[in-house]
């Protein structure tokens, strides 16, 4: 089993990094193999709608200049994955948004093909703004059939400067229960 996390936030050692590493961390304790992929700051573009991930069915974007189809397929060969990003503007980074349109019309392309794997959201703030973020990502989720597990609190951790969620000891908490529940499941499932 695997789980890949993508870091949305441009900030390769931010928040965003440290909320998905406390619930890594829970997941290799089950011995579950897990990847953190820098997805904030990538080239990575938005969809164009152009339609010919759909005529195509081969489980690819048709743009291919930029690292989204690389992404599309981690995505593909992990059991679960834990998508994060910082509030901007009370939502998620535009490369956290771009990634979600294209893997999710390339998945709806091909018979909803992330159907059944396990999804959760992960969001650092500094303030407002996180729960409309939270529910971007797992509207993504939701809509590909993924299941959503969770935590002793939504998903979030609070904190400005780099390293200041550290100092958040209830999203730290989620987090570690998000990482053992997201563990549990992937394990019942593969039964």
């Amino acid at each position: 089993m695997k789980v890949i996390a993508f870091n949305g936030s441009p900030r390769p050692d931010g928040n965003t990094k440290r909320l998905l590493e406390y619930a890594l961390a829970e997941i290799r304790q089950e011995q579950i193999e897990t990847e953190l992929v820098q997805l904030g700051g990538s080239n990575i573009r938005g969809c164009t709608a152009c339609y010919e991930c759909v005529v195509a069915k081969n489980k690819r974007c048709s743009m291919t200049e930029d690292v989204a189809n690389g992404f599309i397929h981690k995505l593909l060969e992990a059991d679960g994955v834990l998508l994060g990003s910082p509030t901007y503007f009370a939502d998620i980074t535009t490369e956290t948004k771009a990634f979600i349109d294209r893997a999710g019309l390339v998945a709806r392309a091909n018979g909803n093909m992330y159907r059944r794997k396990v999804g959760a959201a992960v969001i650092a703030v500094r303030r407002g703004g996180a729960v409309h973020a939270f529910d971007s990502i797992n509207h993504f989720f939701l809509i590909s059939e993924m299941i959503v597990p969770g935590s002793s609190y939504w998903n979030i951790g609070v904190g400005h400067a780099r390293g200041e969620v550290d100092g958040d000891e209830e999203g730290i908490r989620t987090m570690r229960t998000l990482g053992q529940n997201m563990a549990w499941l992937l394990k019942k499932i593969a039964g």
